[in-house]
């Protein structure tokens, strides 16, 4: 049967959080920046991105020296406003007409990194996006591979390095774009010898291997939520973010089995199937072992625990243990996030009030509490059960508390929560959420159809139990 597949050549950018449109503007050029170090890295990390682009390319086209002038004086709005417009362009995003090719290749790599990295001080927070950059930076080793996942974990962490295009300290890719193969000419100009990157024949192989398991899953129904696949005429067709997304974590272990003396960490956007017995919790991020785990010792959950418990603290306050209930989680987000209602608040209002800085971090706690979710699902005795539990519990809430309103960390922890039969909670959480998006104006569709169905589930369940 043949095969094909739709839409694999868009960057995916902003996987798993949303970031535009809620947060107040932060950074309008470098002279509203006030870390001076914040400011002239930025410098620097521009410099050495029109350097790339320009060594990438006879003749620039005009639309880039533009843009890039733009970025020499850190004008954030501009830098903006012709990104989006040259994505359209080349298509990268949706396009009227032919993409022009000239805007593509390596230097929109350099425009789509500079763009990013602009936008976490822009949108984002300075403060808490400078300590997000510098807590990854710090915590790995020289000469890793660090893969980004969401645009904070890709370009937050690229823009603040020592040197990307060298890698110093680390190489810094994104899985993302791995099946772009103009990001993988881009990454093989920058790394190309030093580290095994995909060559066009790996892509063929890793799309190869995900379309046969993916017609083997469809023809016994174990496709993923949002996972097309079809036949048409008598070829089997896939497409969308999560096809495109699974055949990136194919290339992910290619490049993980391939460069074997080298240490790996990830920051999630989609979670990987393969990779959850290979990761433990990393300060913000995951380490990758080369090998799987047998399982997380009590040491690597007391690490991870303390170190999330310090985190937050002056993110939104000392309340939040191992036995907040789940009632007074959703009391705070009312509370704060939705009537900014600071008062007894012993946290950070400018985290609370700034969009990109509480789904940064919510993202990231969430991710890791889906490893101990899933942990949880492998235990094979009650000890074990209960530890990942607990841990999956206090890291979900935790999430929850940084963003109430996320739509991954609500419905994650309500998969959780009624996995664990806690119906109750579930719907506390979905009714909160429905709640915290009526405040903000926003629609909520779908978590208004969750907390339907959690009544239903729990109509259902209190009918089955008075029937026994």
């Amino acid at each position: 049967m043949k095969t094909t597949i739709k839409s694999l050549g868009v960057v995916i950018l902003g996987v798993g959080l949303f970031i535009g449109g809620c947060a107040k503007k932060q950074m309008a050029s470098f002279q509203s920046l006030k870390n001076p170090e914040v400011a002239a890295q930025l410098k620097s990390f521009v410099a050495e991105k029109e350097a790339q682009a320009n060594a990438a390319t006879n003749k620039m086209p005009e639309d880039f020296k533009r843009f890039f002038a733009a970025a020499d004086r850190g004008d954030w709005l501009v830098v903006s406003n012709m990104f989006y417009d040259l994505g359209r362009r080349n298509g990268h995003f949706e396009t009227v007409g032919e993409p022009e090719w000239q805007l593509q290749g390596i230097p929109w790599q350099a425009v789509a990194e500079i763009w990013g990295g602009f936008a976490a001080f822009g949108e984002g927070d300075e403060k808490y996006s400078a300590a997000y950059a510098n807590d990854i930076i710090d915590s790995i080793p020289q000469g890793s591979i660090y893969f980004g996942g969401t645009d904070p974990g890709r370009f937050l962490i690229t823009a603040m390095q020592k040197s990307q295009v060298k890698g110093d300290p680390f190489f810094t890719l994104t899985q993302n774009a791995l099946c772009d193969g103009s990001y993988l000419d881009y990454l093989r100009s920058m790394y190309g010898g030093r580290i095994y990157i995909p060559t066009s024949e790996d892509s063929q192989k890793c799309f190869q291997d995900y379309m046969e398991d993916a017609q083997r899953r469809m023809q016994s129904h174990q496709l993923m939520p949002g996972e097309d696949v079809k036949i048409v005429d008598g070829k089997i067709q896939v497409s969308g973010q999560v096809a495109v997304m699974q055949i990136a974590g194919l290339m992910v272990k290619l490049i993980l089995d391939k460069n074997p003396d080298h240490e790996f960490y990830i920051e999630e956007s989609f979670p990987f199937d393969w990779m959850y017995p290979y990761l433990e919790p990393h300060g913000l991020i995951f380490k990758i072992n080369h090998q799987p785990l047998p399982g997380l010792s009590n040491e690597i959950l007391a690490r991870d625990h303390d170190y999330w418990a310090k985190l937050v603290q002056p993110m939104i306050g000392d309340w939040l243990n191992d036995d907040t209930p789940v009632e007074q989680v959703a009391a705070f987000a009312k509370k704060t996030f939705g009537k900014q209602d600071f008062s007894g608040f012993t946290g950070d209002p400018r985290f609370i009030q700034n969009a990109y800085s509480h789904k940064t971090f919510s993202k990231l706690r969430d991710s890791i509490a889906g490893l101990y979710a899933w942990r949880l699902k492998q235990a094979t005795n009650a000890s074990e059960k209960e530890r990942m539990a607990r841990a999956a519990d206090f890291a979900f809430r935790q999430a929850w508390a940084l963003c109430p309103y996320s739509p991954e960390a609500v419905f994650r922890y309500i998969n959780f929560l009624l996995a664990q039969d806690r119906i109750a909670d579930a719907l506390v959480v979905a009714e909160t959420a429905a709640q915290m998006q009526a405040m903000q104006g926003k629609e909520g569709d779908q978590i208004r159809a969750l907390v339907e169905q959690v009544k239903k589930f729990q109509k259902a369940k209190q009918t089955s139990s008075g029937g026994k």
